[in-house]
């Protein structure tokens, strides 16, 4: 392959951010778009450019797509728009051809969602249709490759398959169990994004990827579950709606009714690759249903998830990232025997399966009574148990900032009447350290100050035990007789 000139967008997203190491090793000169630039610094991508952008900002895009060639399209409202994914896709892909097009792109490659055109068609895969039609706009030659689900550590429709095998030995389910599915594996979804490069057919097609393993959904849990060495009982039932079952699975699962309810919806159309042409012009490995799922497990249990849906950022697109107005706040301060270095580190452990350190009850019934209302809960943890970077998912909070053994900031992802931000700063003293916790919150108009009234009482309990345990934790870790 020459060395192109490509630009991928959504590369701190689930896809994205497993196509940009392989385009690197293809020999290409690589460039990415984020909103959040800061999301990528852990990522090992030399001589990567990185332009800060938004697709619904057009004003951002002309500097990232100059001079590219072709262009990744891979950005997805689903998991951070809630009901109006569809119009705000469709404006986004607009916005991207318009640019691309003035910028003198001479092809954009779109991966898109299989299933037949039709009223019977799910408003999810309806749009993923529509955007691959609002890419074509302006007549640049659009190379979408469609494909059902796909298998790999970090899948959100993985996830759901995981989490039922692993949690429910009988299921109740309603009749899109038998709906046909045709899997497909994410290291095969990335030979194909990779194939379409040098594979001049393709320029303009839209083509169908898939494993050529065709099973129902409920075989999908049945061969899940075979790998997983459990055993499992399916049970059809007429009553349950996919409304009535993205409910169900936003209890049970790690993903949210957000994103579980038009997943869900799309599961009774049969998806399942009629065009085969990909398949004779790209040769790609057969890769079965169980093996994928066999790779992905071995992924997820040894922590090395390299890269998941949850990496995208929940909040709402267009949304101003600083809240306005002065916000209530509540301050604890504490002197550590330990180096800010010692204290900072039991700081980064916080959350996931190290739990939060104090009041871990109250904190999961927190968790529990977001998850009831749609939000994200503690299902997501944390994707690194050691170390953290702005960006990742912490329960329901995310990192918006961090300065190594100084600083960290999360912002609250679960459901309430404002905006809270969570942050530990740590004062160097050289051999003892301080640690600060200031919880702020910017209230919505009335309900937003009731909740914050009502919860103020918690605070003494539940921040003052983490001060404490977080100091303990730290001094725990030095000498005996350090610091005294």
């Amino acid at each position: 392959m020459r060395q192109m000139r490509i630009l991928v967008t959504g590369a701190t997203g689930y896809i994205g951010g497993r196509l940009v190491p392989l385009l690197l090793q293809s020999g290409a000169r690589v460039r990415v778009l984020a909103r959040e630039p800061r999301k990528l610094a852990r990522r090992n991508w030399p001589g990567v450019e990185v332009f800060q952008g938004d697709v619904l900002v057009p004003e951002t895009l002309p500097a990232a797509l100059k001079d590219i060639e072709i262009a990744y399209y891979l950005v997805h409202s689903l998991a951070t728009s809630g009901e109006d994914f569809s119009e705000l896709d469709r404006i986004a892909a607009t916005n991207f051809a318009n640019a691309a097009k003035s910028a003198g792109v001479k092809r954009i490659i779109y991966l898109g969602g299989l299933g037949i055109t039709g009223s019977d068609l799910s408003e999810h895969l309806r749009s993923r249709h529509q955007t691959g039609d609002a890419l074509r706009s302006t007549g640049i030659p659009v190379t979408e490759l469609r494909a059902a689900i796909i298998v790999g550590s970090g899948s959100a429709s993985f996830l759901i398959i995981y989490d039922l095998v692993r949690k429910l030995p009988l299921m109740l389910c309603p009749r899109w169990v038998k709906s046909k599915c045709e899997p497909i594996s994410i290291r095969q979804v990335m030979a194909y994004l990779v194939g379409v490069l040098d594979e001049p057919r393709t320029v303009g097609q839209t083509l169908e990827i898939g494993s050529g393993e065709i099973l129902t959904y409920q075989q999908l849990m049945e061969q899940c579950a075979e790998v997983m060495g459990r055993r499992l009982r399916i049970l059809t039932v007429p009553i349950l709606t996919p409304r009535l079952s993205s409910y169900w699975l936003n209890l049970v699962t790690q993903v949210p009714i957000s994103l579980a309810r038009p997943l869900v919806e799309g599961l009774r159309n049969d998806v399942i690759c009629r065009d085969k042409r990909i398949r004779e012009w790209i040769k790609v490995p057969d890769i079965s249903y169980k093996e994928a799922v066999r790779l992905a497990l071995s992924k997820m249990s040894a922590h090395d998830v390299e890269s998941s849906w949850t990496d995208a950022n929940t909040a709402r697109a267009g949304k101003p990232q600083m809240p306005q107005g002065e916000p209530l706040k509540d301050e604890r301060t504490k002197t550590c025997r330990a180096p800010a270095n010692k204290l900072f580190s039991v700081i980064e452990a916080i959350g996931g399966e190290s739990g939060w350190y104090h009041a871990n009850w109250l904190w999961r019934i927190r968790a529990a009574l977001d998850w009831l209302i749609g939000g994200v809960g503690m299902r997501r943890g944390r994707p690194d148990p050691r170390r953290l970077e702005v960006g990742d998912p912490v329960d329901f909070w995310r990192v918006e900032d961090i300065e190594k053994n100084r600083r960290l900031v999360l912002r609250a992802e679960m459901k309430l009447p404002g905006t809270a931000r969570l942050t530990f700063e740590v004062e160097d003293c050289g051999e003892s350290s301080n640690l600060r916790i200031t919880a702020h919150f910017w209230p919505t108009p009335i309900w937003g100050k009731l909740y914050w009234f009502t919860v103020l009482p918690l605070h003494h309990f539940v921040f003052e035990g983490l001060l404490e345990q977080i100091v303990s934790r730290a001094e725990a870790t030095q000498p005996c007789g350090d610091g005294s």
